[in-house]
């Protein structure tokens, strides 16, 4: 069992910059950042082999976004800069221990954390 605990959420204008945490109660195999905005699909932004350190990234946030990773910490980051009022929503960590390739397809997360709120004015 992983427990999963973000942070760093908050209310930002548009242009700003926010750094969103994840703190994993134990070992994963790969970590993602997905968000949800009202009314919309819970969508995959950013993910990390945790072990290989291979990134991937939503084109929605392509050069915008830097995920990134503490592995003593057994924390992940997601740094985002250049905020768009379409970046408001609640982001979630999740992770998986399974092996094989990780996605951005919400099933295939086994561990999610509760979420933490982003909001971006205009």
């Amino acid at each position: 069992q992983v427990q999963l605990v973000e942070s760093g959420g908050s209310s930002v204008q548009a242009g700003g910059s926010l750094r969103l945490s994840c703190v994993a109660s134990g070992a994963t195999y790969c970590m993602t950042w997905f968000r949800q905005a009202p009314g919309k699909e819970r969508e995959g932004v950013a993910r990390i082999y945790t072990g290989s350190g291979s990134i991937y990234y939503a084109d929605a946030v392509k050069g915008r976004f830097t995920i990134s990773q503490d592995n003593a910490k057994k924390t992940l980051y997601l740094q985002m800069n250049s905020l768009k009022p379409e970046d408001a929503a609640m982001y979630y960590c999740a992770a998986d221990r399974s092996g094989g390739v990780c996605g951005f397809i919400r099933d295939r997360y086994r561990y999610w954390g509760q979420g933490t709120q982003v909001t971006v004015s205009s």
